[in-house]
C-alpha cells in the first residue's frame, strides 16, 4: 500500500470516483488538513416540488464535503460514514450551493467532522443546513474486499 500523498491529492482521488457525487456534478472547491469546500449549480432536476432544492441533495453533499475533510486527515486510511445529523435552517431556493466541511475530531478509528451549507439569495448567502457526522477510518483493503463480496 502506497502511503497518502498531500491532503488535496487524497481527497481528489476519492472525491469523483463517487458515481452519485458525478451524476450530481459536485464541485470539489478546496481541500486543506482537516477542510474541504465544495459547490453544486443547482440544476432544476435537483428541486423537490415547491421549487427547493431537494434534502436529499443537500444531504449528500454535506455528507460528501464532511467525508472530504475527514479523508485528509486520514493517511492512507479511507472514510466511510457510520451515522450523521442533518439540521434543515430553511428552504435552499437559490441556483448554487457551496458547503464547507471540517474535521472536528480525528482519532484512530472515527472521525467527527461537520458540514455547513450555504445558499445564495438576494440578500447573500445564507446558511440552509448543518450536518455532524461520525466517519470510520479502514484500511483501503478492507472497503475493497467488501466491494468483492458484493
Amino acid at each position: 500500500m502506497q502511503p497518502a500523498g498531500p491532503p488535496d491529492e487524497s481527497v481528489r482521488q476519492i472525491f469523483y470516483a463517487a458515481n452519485f457525487v458525478r451524476d450530481l456534478d459536485i464541485r470539489l472547491e478546496k481541500v486543506g488538513n482537516g477542510t474541504c469546500e465544495t459547490s453544486l449549480v443547482v440544476q432544476e432536476r435537483l428541486r423537490q416540488q415547491h421549487g427547493f432544492v431537494h434534502g436529499g441533495v443537500v444531504a449528500t453533499l454535506a455528507d460528501h464535503t464532511a467525508g472530504g475533510a475527514a479523508r485528509s486527515v486520514s493517511g492512507d486510511r479511507d472514510v466511510l460514514t457510520v451515522e450523521f445529523k442533518i439540521n434543515f435552517l430553511r428552504p435552499a431556493a437559490g441556483d448554487r450551493l457551496r458547503c464547507v466541511g471540517t474535521v472536528l475530531r480525528a482519532g484512530k478509528t472515527a472521525i467527527i467532522a461537520e458540514a455547513l451549507v450555504f445558499c445564495n439569495s438576494p440578500a447573500g448567502e445564507q446558511l440552509v443546513a448543518k450536518l455532524t457526522e461520525t466517519l470510520f477510518a479502514v484500511e483501503p483493503q478492507v472497503v475493497e474486499n467488501q466491494i468483492e463480496k458484493r
